[in-house]
């Protein structure tokens, strides 16, 4: 597929089936815990209406007549503050190498900055080294603990970046 024949676009109800697969597929790709993870988030079968708040947003990467990925941001849970938090971040196989992350990280920074957010915190898994490098590459600082409280327990990395 050539970057041309994809489209970044807010999620709309017909794309919470294929958002779900996308994310649960790729966890259980990276072999991520079931528990203390996105995987056992009640939000993942009902994005649209999750991210329907004037505080977020979730986009999916569209291509080749399916959704392939996604992202989106929302206020950072139980925290006081002016910090969202990138959710939800994941690529199939096919878009992964390409240039999409990148691209979907500015469009979710640039919505967040929109928002109003001063910060972007997010939390990931050591072994998801080219997530985790993305993620430096594009301003996020390492963090020695966890902010708020988002109940993915098992991720042990956090990082935050100053928009």
């Amino acid at each position: 597929m050539s970057k041309a024949a994809f489209l970044i676009r807010e999620i709309k109800t017909k794309d919470d089936a294929q958002v779900a697969k996308v994310i649960r597929t790729v966890l259980i790709e990276m072999g991520v815990p079931k528990v203390g993870t996105a995987y056992a988030d009640k939000a993942l079968d009902m994005m649209t209406a999750t991210y329907a708040k004037d505080d977020s947003a979730y986009f999916v990467i569209h291509g080749n007549g399916k959704v392939i990925g996604g992202a989106g941001v929302a206020p950072l849970q139980n925290f006081e503050g002016s910090i969202c938090e990138l959710q939800k971040m994941y690529f199939l196989p096919e878009a992964r190498g390409k240039g999409y992350g990148a691209k979907m990280m500015e469009v979710c920074l640039e919505k967040a900055k929109s928002l109003g957010y001063e910060k972007c915190y997010l939390e990931t898994l050591p072994y998801m080294k080219d997530a985790t490098k993305l993620y430096a590459k594009s301003g996020f600082k390492n963090l020695d603990g966890p902010l708020g409280d988002t109940g993915h327990y098992s991720c042990n990395v956090w990082m935050i970046k100053t928009l």
